[in-house]
């Protein structure tokens, strides 16, 4: 079996979890989140546990079993913590602003770029080169903040571009004569 199936979810004060028997769904004080289960996969609650198991002996089952336990925590940190992702604009007169449920993003070209901003996705920019990405699903977010930083991604040789926070970018040196 996978190991990381094997460890048991922690569920603190405050998550309910609904076990049915194709979903799971995870409640908390930020919100709520529901994961369909594959077929052979199955969630059981032990006290503030949850542990998931491979029913059958199929061939890959195991993995699917550790992705499973894996998206539950993701879940329980979701409803209890929340997850952000923060990009920076790097770039003279790059800049963004969110307008009612628009992300309004200047970035060099000859148009300004409107990013729609997804359901249970909040954005948020402190600072014109800022953007705050929050949410509680982690797969969205992270997916809102790939999708914002593919408009522009930062280049090699200035380091122009949308990045995120802890990003290193290295530069490469330019063409020589």
């Amino acid at each position: 079996m996978s190991r990381v199936a094997k460890k048991p979810v922690d569920l603190p004060q405050g998550v309910s979890v609904t076990i049915g028997a194709d979903a799971v769904t995870v409640k908390g004080a930020k919100g709520s989140l529901t994961l369909a289960l594959k077929n052979g996969i199955k969630v059981v609650q032990q006290d503030k546990h949850l542990a998931v198991e491979a029913t059958t002996a199929v061939e890959g089952l195991d993995a699917i079993a550790g992705s499973t336990r894996a998206h539950l925590a993701n879940m329980v940190t979701g409803v209890t913590k929340g997850y952000e992702k923060k990009l920076e604009l790097v770039g003279v007169g790059y800049r963004a602003a969110v307008q009612a449920k628009n992300l309004t993003l200047t970035l060099g070209y000859s148009h300004l770029i409107n990013y729609a901003i997804p359901d249970g996705v909040t954005i948020e920019t402190p600072t014109q080169t800022e953007i705050l990405v929050k949410g509680i699903d982690r797969q969205r977010i992270g997916q809102t903040a790939a999708e914002i930083r593919s408009f522009r991604p930062p280049e090699p040789y200035k380091g122009k571009g949308v990045k995120y926070s802890d990003e290193k970018i290295s530069l490469k040196e330019a063409k020589k004569k």
